[in-house]
């Protein structure tokens, strides 16, 4: 079978399981397990051989690392140090230390069960996140303590990555050439650290000065796949390598950039990483020792459950009610059990039969959480509403307003909003103005707002007030259609550079709009006629009916402003109504 025609089965069983899957309300990670099992050597056996993709596919998990780096700058972390470093390391280590405990009752070797207590203490972060968002629960305080929860297991899964190998039986400390590579790790680990932090956001500001989008997605892909390979030939995980990049341009002016660039080949490669992994599940188990797999599951969502739900309310985040729906959601196992199960197979750390077992587990955990939490929804009742604490706050680019185009309009805005408390993001495509801006102590992103997800990785589905500063007009048009398109719960206040570009906007049906140039061509009217002897109430008079009446001529010519001819003559009939006007209150006063 050709590559061609392998990678053909692989878009159709995809196109095919997981909109079928997502529509059924079970997520598209299980969408992608399903169809790895249809065209597995357990299923059809459309493709026999799964081992030779995974090499490949993990490259999916590689980025999936990369964008979990760059969310977790420290500021973030510090204000959620109290629910993430707390609820967060609790439930991981006490759902591992009691899962282990089980297994180690049930037979398993004290070995196997610590190493599979801490594989499977961790949750699903895509699985989870994605159920609650598309419920509209991820601002209730169960969602919240979710996310936080899952935030720290992605955290200690790194660890785990670089550690799991040190288990298996190839892995000794008796001579010296181990210790010796335990000095190369860290060494490499530092090298990377201080390499990302003076060299990444320089190569990537290049890339950006060519103005070549292509160019700067091509530089972020060898950023994440160079820092991947220089962990691998030191003996450690690619993922850990991705995820120290990602760590370092957290506080990048190119975060979201990076983000909107690398999300599409996450997607898609890890996406085939779960359609590998669902090749892998031996589904025959289930009809061989079905007692034993189910006891398995069961056991698995019990023992996560229990221990959570008094941990949710010991911290205080949660009632009783949310507790319970947060001890339904987080019972399954995750995607990182089966990347850890993929590198304890490698690594001889466990027995296949084990390793075979615990995969078909944890899918059918994922594929039970949806039914266990309507019956949670069903027994929890109303969901709660969310409180105000600032460790709560579930992302740093949840802002009320999002500016993009960061000019010199922009900016002004920005230092306003800053003044009154109000937090915002910005994007700006000119990466000099980028540097100019940022070396004056103002944050801003580089990012193309046209690109919706570029808009989405800067919060505009959290945003209330879209700010659309960008003076070029054909780039203005092309962002405010992809807000009203895509976001269109979100106020726009839109800068025209000129009469024309205020009629697009307005044709739109966008109603904020602020000629740039107007109020202070009106400013330095008033002061000249002043200064020309003009009473102040007079000057402010002949100001405020001069812009009254060019108001009401912008929406009137609005009707007419494809024929020039009909613009002139309009303007023309306006400014002798104006003078006239203005003739007549002269002589009245």
């Amino acid at each position: 079978m050709t590559l061609l025609v392998q990678t053909l089965i692989f878009l159709l069983a995809a196109v095919i399981a997981v909109p079928l899957s997502r529509r059924l309300g079970l997520g598209s990670v299980l969408g992608y397990l399903a169809a790895g099992i249809i065209i597995g050597p357990f299923g059809f056996a459309f493709v026999r051989d799964p081992d030779y993709i995974f090499h490949f596919a993990e490259l999916g998990v590689v980025f999936l690392l990369f964008i979990v780096g760059l969310e977790l700058k420290p500021s973030r972390l510090w204000v959620l140090r109290r629910i993430v470093f707390g609820l967060g390391a609790a439930q991981v280590f006490t759902s591992a230390l009691a899962i282990a405990l089980v297994a180690w009752v049930f037979g398993f070797s004290m070995n196997t069960a610590i190493v599979a207590g801490l594989i499977l203490g961790l949750s699903s972060t895509a699985f989870v996140l994605q159920m609650l968002a598309e419920k509209k629960q991820l601002s209730t305080s169960h969602g919240r303590s979710a996310f936080s929860i899952l935030l720290f297991q992605d955290l200690v899964a790194i660890p785990l990555i670089a550690v799991l190998p040190l288990l298996g039986p190839n892995a000794s400390f008796d001579d010296g050439v181990n210790f010796m590579q335990l000095g190369l790790m860290a060494a490499t680990i530092g090298g990377l650290i201080i390499g990302g932090r003076y060299f990444l956001s320089p190569a990537l500001r290049v890339a950006a000065r060519s103005g070549i989008p292509e160019i700067f997605t091509a530089t972020a892909l060898l950023v994440v796949i160079g820092a991947a390979l220089l962990m691998q030939v030191a003996g450690m995980s690619m993922v850990l390598g991705a995820f120290i990049a990602g760590m370092m341009l957290a506080d990048s002016e190119y975060r979201h950039q990076l983000e909107a660039d690398i999300a599409p080949f996450k997607g898609l490669l890890l996406g085939l990483f779960f359609i590998a992994v669902g090749m892998s599940v031996n589904v025959g188990l289930l009809l061989e020792i079905p007692g034993r797999i189910i006891l398995i599951v069961t056991l698995l969502m019990v023992t996560k459950a229990i221990v959570l739900f008094p941990l949710a309310l010991l911290f205080g985040l949660c009632n009783r009610a949310a507790a319970l729906k947060l001890s339904a959601v987080l019972a399954q196992g995750g995607e990182f059990a089966f990347v850890l199960l993929a590198i304890a197979a490698g690594e001889s750390v466990l027995p296949q039969s084990v390793i075979d077992e615990l995969i078909l587990a944890v899918a059918i955990s994922m594929l039970m959480t949806p039914f266990i939490y309507a019956a949670a929804e069903a027994a929890g009742g109303k969901i709660t509403k969310p409180d105000e604490r600032e460790f709560d706050v579930p992302a740093d680019n949840h802002k009320e307003v999002l500016i993009v185009g960061f000019g010199r309009v922009g900016q002004v805005i920005g230092r306003l909003l800053n003044i009154v408390g109000n937090s915002f993001t910005a994007l700006e495509l000119d990466s000099s103005q980028v540097e100019f801006v940022r070396r004056y102590g103002a944050t801003v992103h580089y990012g193309d707002a046209s690109r919706l997800e570029v808009l989405r990785a800067a919060g505009a589905e959290h945003a209330k007030i879209f700010v659309l500063a960008v003076s070029d007009l054909e780039e203005s048009m092309k962002i405010a259609e992809a807000v009203l398109r895509n976001f269109p719960h979100l106020t726009i206040v839109a800068r025209a550079r000129n009469r024309r570009h205020a009629h697009k906007l307005m044709s739109l049906g966008i109603e904020h709009i602020f000629r740039e140039t107007l109020l202070s061509s009106l400013a330095m009217s008033e002061h000249i006629l002043k200064s020309l002897g003009q009473s102040p109430e007079d000057a402010k008079h002949i100001i405020d009916t001069f812009y009254e009446r060019d108001s009401r001529l912008l929406t009137e010519q609005h009707a007419i402003h494809d024929s020039e001819e009909k613009l002139i003559q309009s303007a023309k009939d306006t400014a002798a109504e104006l003078e006239s006007l203005l003739r007549r209150d002269k002589r009245e006063n």
